[in-house]
């Protein structure tokens, strides 16, 4: 399955690229936990086989699981989580905890909660400065532009005119 492309140069749009389905993240959350087996997939998402078919696709060609055979007879292979993959842990938990404030249910509370594995105590979601060594709020945070040399950006050097390169002028405010 091709990626959805979301033309835009940025982080989050190529992430999209990758995670940005529906049952993508669904997927990697069960993995997560190790249901990791095409049929148990299937059965506890309740999605249509040839989307999950795709989605695992993408998934392993993206680098987030690897296929790796468990049965012989008949060849039979269940779907791990690669490092790639692992590292979307903080990613669902964050859209856990933004579920569990935000859209709120008339259903029974989840059966699962992140804990730390060696104390067993509820982990939580922070974002920390290691300058200032703080956890800061969301609300202290922005996000600025950020600036690239030439060299960074392999960009040649100012033209024989002395006119910046196209990469300054289009990075640094008033550079033309």
């Amino acid at each position: 399955m091709a990626l959805r492309r979301y033309g835009q140069d940025c982080s989050i749009a190529r992430a999209l690229e990758v995670v940005g389905e529906r049952w993508t993240l669904l997927i990697v959350r069960n993995a997560m936990v190790g249901d990791c087996r095409f049929e148990s997939l299937l059965d506890s998402l309740g999605i249509a086989r040839n989307v999950l078919a795709q989605r695992l696709t993408t998934l392993v060609e993206a680098g987030v699981l690897e296929r790796v055979p468990y049965r012989e007879r008949p060849v039979r292979h269940e779907y791990r989580l690669t490092e790639r993959g692992r590292e979307l842990a903080p990613v669902l938990a964050a859209l856990m905890r933004w579920g569990e404030k935000n859209c709120p249910t008339d259903q029974p509370p989840p059966n699962r909660a992140l804990v730390h594995a060696r104390c067993e105590h509820p982990v939580e979601l922070v974002v920390h400065c290691p300058s200032c060594d703080e956890s800061i709020p969301t609300s202290e945070m922005v996000s600025r532009p950020v600036v690239r040399s030439a060299v960074e950006t392999h960009d040649p050097q100012p033209s024989a005119d002395g006119r910046p390169s196209a990469v300054l002028a289009a990075t640094l405010p008033g550079v033309r």
